[in-house]
């Protein structure tokens, strides 16, 4: 009988990992729909205002991301941490606004817009898929990754100021590879036992998804967006 005792525990551990698995999917299959929602509504309503006036815009969207964040962590355990991770969703999906409002511009926006979002799903598909399927732990990502990240969001901000669009372009291929390799990173995560609650799971592998829109639909307006309406 003692024998026996590691075989079901692993077979517990590999059951409790796959239950996360599912239920992050689950979820972050739901988080969708109120994304979309948020990104009409900001793309009809909130672009132009949030073009308007972008100092107010960053520190509204820094305010509202960090609290939403910060309550999302604290209610994980909780159905309101479901409420607030779709309220977070749909408040990103606000944030869409400018940046699809630039895009509907080209007259070929639309199919800017859904290639960015199928080649999005395509990045998502295959590497949740080797991040599930691998034995291998990709845990030494993280601080590069981290790294790459901070680095990023610095000379974002530098950005702003010096107006390079060398740099701008750089930093959205660096965003869609620093933010491919978080997707890898966060579902292998889940795989091996490092993250156990589906909640917060769910907020991190959104978070990749989303940058990793983002940034490519910024590369295809750059490189093939045809002439503004």
């Amino acid at each position: 009988m003692e024998s026996n005792i590691p075989v079901l525990n692993q077979t517990t551990a590999v059951g409790a990992q796959n239950r996360v698995l599912r239920n992050t999917y689950a979820l972050l299959s739901l988080s969708m729909v109120p994304t979309v929602i948020g990104a009409m509504l900001g793309t009809m309503f909130g672009a132009r205002l949030m073009m308007g006036s972008p100092m107010m815009t960053m520190l509204l969207f820094f305010g509202v991301t960090f609290g939403l964040m910060f309550g999302i962590q604290k209610t994980k355990d909780s159905g309101l941490g479901v409420l607030l991770l779709l309220a977070f969703t749909f408040f990103m999906g606000l944030m869409l606004g400018p940046i699809l409002s630039v895009a509907l511009r080209y007259s070929n926006g639309g199919t800017l817009i859904a290639m960015a979002a199928g080649g999005t799903g395509a990045i998502f598909l295959v590497l949740a898929g080797v991040a599930s399927n691998t034995k291998r732990d990709f845990s030494n990502l993280g601080k590069f990754l981290m790294a790459g990240a901070v680095l990023m969001i610095v000379a974002m901000l530098a950005n702003m100021f010096l107006h390079l669009p060398a740099l701008y372009l750089a930093l959205s291929a660096a965003g869609v590879m620093i933010f491919s390799g978080f997707i890898l990173y966060d579902i292998n995560r889940i795989v091996h036992g490092g993250e156990t609650n589906y909640i917060t799971a769910t907020l991190a592998v959104y978070l990749d998804i989303y940058n990793v829109f983002v940034n490519l639909l910024q590369l295809l307006m750059a490189f093939s967006g045809n002439d503004r309406r």
